[in-house]
Formats: structure tokens, sequence, C-alpha cells
């Protein structure tokens, strides 16, 4: 057998959005199941996000820290953000980022994986891209306001980022999934071996 994800979409009956916010809204459906009940779901409608593990010529993770008011923490995070326009190719998301919360370019890049984050409860699409030599960015820095004025930056050997994370010290989705990612990679076919920076991603379809 085959273990892999397939697209599946089972008939809603009905549809609401009660709330639409700035950047997301939530939706009501009514969806059929198997044995032709109807049950009611509600989740987070979300434009999707890119994430970049930044990794220096030293082996060490670019990470930020920042407060995420849900969750009343501050976290240790890579550089991530939206997908602010419909159809936006995803590696100028994560290039702009990268720019924008690190003032750091990157030549070589790869789609470290990608996932839905909370499934259950949202549709969140999140690829999470590899940067390789890294180098300052040209020209002025971005203008950071809200919650990203009072970011830290730093840069964290990879050993110390897995342990953090098995230890329970680190929390973030997308440092988690992209520091383990990244391991499995170069104890697996490699860094090199990873898909291209604009490979098809059927949860968030763009134009290369």
């Amino acid at each position: 057998m085959t273990i892999k994800d397939t697209a599946e979409e089972w008939e809603v009956t009905a549809t609401e959005t009660p709330f639409v916010g700035n950047k997301t809204s939530v939706r009501t459906d009514d969806v059929v199941m198997p044995d032709g009940s109807v049950v009611r779901r509600d989740y987070q409608v979300h434009p999707g996000s890119v994430a970049v593990l930044a990794l220096d010529d030293q082996g060490r993770v670019l990470v930020i820290r920042q407060y995420r008011h849900p969750v009343r923490h501050k976290l240790w995070e890579i550089p991530a953000g939206l997908l602010d326009i419909p159809g936006e190719n995803p590696l100028h998301a994560a290039q702009r980022e990268l720019y924008e919360e690190a003032h750091v370019k990157a030549e070589d890049w790869r789609v470290l994986t990608d996932v839905f984050t909370t499934p259950g409860g949202c549709d969140e699409a999140v690829r999470i891209f590899l940067a390789r030599d890294l180098s300052e960015a040209e020209g002025q820095r971005f203008e950071v306001e809200d919650e990203e004025a009072d970011m830290e930056l730093s840069r964290v050997p990879v050993d110390e980022l897995v342990r953090g994370v098995l230890g329970g010290e680190l929390h973030n989705n997308c440092l988690v999934v992209g520091v383990l990612s990244l391991i499995a990679a170069q104890h697996g076919d490699g860094l090199d071996a990873l898909r291209p920076a604009e490979a098809p991603w059927p949860a968030r379809p763009f134009e290369a």
C-alpha cells in the first residue's frame, strides 16, 4: 500500500461565513457523512503561509523570537508569513519574508516540506523552504511594527534546536517540522535531493 495523502471533497449541503477578519475568516459547512447523516463543521479559512529554514555555512539556523498572543508565549520561530496575494508564487513570498524579518537573502532555495498545520480546525497550508548560501540583504532594513517590533534574532546550531524540540522547550509548528525535516533529509538522500524551489503545490496552486 502506498502511504500518500489524497485530495477528496465530501458533499456540502449548506455553508455560511459567520465571521470575516482582517486576514482570515470562519466558515460553517454542513457536511454529508458516509452513513448519510449531516454534521456541522466550523473551521478557520486561511490564505496559506510560507516559512524559511535558513541554514548558514556553519550549520546554524536563523531563528526569531516573537510574542504570540493566542498562546501567551514568546516563541522561537523560523521566518514565516502569509501568502498575501491569491496565487502568489510561494518562493517569492518566502524570499520577501526572509528579507523583511531578518534582512537576509539566499542563493540556494529548496522545498523542505509541505504541511497542513491544524487540519481538524483550519485549512491553512504551509510550504517550508530550505534556504542556503546566506548573505546580508542590500538596502535599508524593512520597518517592522506591532509584535515584530519586539523580535529578537539569533543563529542557533541545528543540534541545539533538536534538543529543544525533543525536550519540549520549542513549540512553534514550522520550527519543529522544519528542523526535524532537515535532519531527516541530511540522513536520507541529502539536501541537494530535495524538491526544487518552484515544485508544484496542489494545496495552494501558483504560476511559476
